[in-house]
């Protein structure tokens, strides 16, 4: 098309990433998403075209929100940068959403990658063996 295009490539690894897609519910108690682990760091984005250019990749993390609920997060590509619309809870094994915000749990898919907190699968082991 004669237009620069730039792509951001991630494979899962068990224990420390997971990439994936939920439906959402449009319900407060919104759908939990099993990831195996605690994340530190959840980006998700509704892909419905229905919304229009309003649904912005959102960032949660440990570090934005220290506790439940997680609404304190960045909007990756938003003008304002942070908000708080999008409350998600970040928990042992996975997230859970919270908000009945369109762009976070309306009733369409939408897409998330998670980081583990501690990762505990190491890079090095091999099957069969102590590491």
């Amino acid at each position: 098309s004669g237009t620069a295009h730039v792509a951001y490539c991630f494979a899962e690894k068990k224990g420390f990433s997971k990439l994936g897609s939920f439906f959402g519910n449009g319900n407060i108690d919104g759908p939990f998403i099993y990831t195996g682990f605690r994340p530190a760091y959840v980006m998700i984005k509704n892909i419905s075209t229905a919304g229009g250019s309003g649904l912005h990749w959102q960032i949660h993390s440990n570090k934005q929100s220290t506790f439940n609920p997680n609404s304190n997060m960045l909007v990756a590509d938003g003008p304002a940068g942070t908000a708080t619309w999008g409350t998600i809870d970040l928990l042992s094994n996975g997230f859970k959403i919270r908000t009945t915000n369109y762009a976070t749990n309306y009733t369409n898919q939408i897409v998330y990658m998670a980081f583990a907190e501690f990762p505990f699968v190491s890079s090095n082991s091999k099957p069969g063996t102590a590491n």
